[in-house]
């Protein structure tokens, strides 16, 4: 190897590993706008998917839903005549139009995180891998938790039943 390629190996291969890592400011929001920051969520890539560490505080303790939203936005928007909050993020990320709320492993839309697991102090820091998904999948998207857990159906409530937009960050 020569000194000239040796020197350009060392500088193009850290820019790639920097690539393939997003971490994204998480904020509360509400139905009138976007509040304070409550940590992050590092978003890589591993064989098993797509991999989230969070690290946030401030949240209720306990289970809450977690999905990839369509639009790269976190603003509160108009939904039946009130504002709601990050309805400017769209609805989830859904590339092959199933239409379904099946869970991370399941055959709906690629949305589908893995529950995020809020501990009794209000931090979250357990990674959660969503195994369909990849970096490049949820470029120019949002991260959205919502007040409540996931069971991962439409059944009895629509969109897993888990309660408004909390908490938002945009991936870009």
């Amino acid at each position: 190897m020569t000194a000239a390629t040796a020197l350009m190996t060392s500088l193009t291969l850290p820019s790639i590993a920097l690539a393939a890592e997003k971490t994204v400011e998480v904020h509360k929001i509400s139905p009138t706008g976007i509040g304070e920051a409550i940590g992050t969520i590092k978003f890589s890539d591993n064989e098993s998917g797509l991999v989230l560490m969070p690290d946030l505080k401030g949240l209720a303790p306990g289970s809450h839903g977690i999905h990839i939203h369509t639009n790269p936005s976190c603003d509160a928007g108009l939904k039946d005549g009130k504002m709601e909050a990050g309805h400017a993020a769209g609805g989830h990320y859904d590339p092959q139009s199933s239409n379904k709320h099946e869970g991370p492993k399941g055959a709906g839309h690629h949305g589908d995180l893995p529950v995020l697991a809020v501990a009794k102090d209000g931090s979250a820091t357990q990674p959660l891998i969503a195994p369909r998904l990849k970096l490049s999948d949820v470029i120019n998207r949002s991260v959205i938790i919502h007040e409540g857990g996931d069971n991962y159906s439409d059944k009895p409530k629509p969109l897993g039943g888990g309660a408004g937009r909390i908490a938002c960050g945009i991936i870009q």
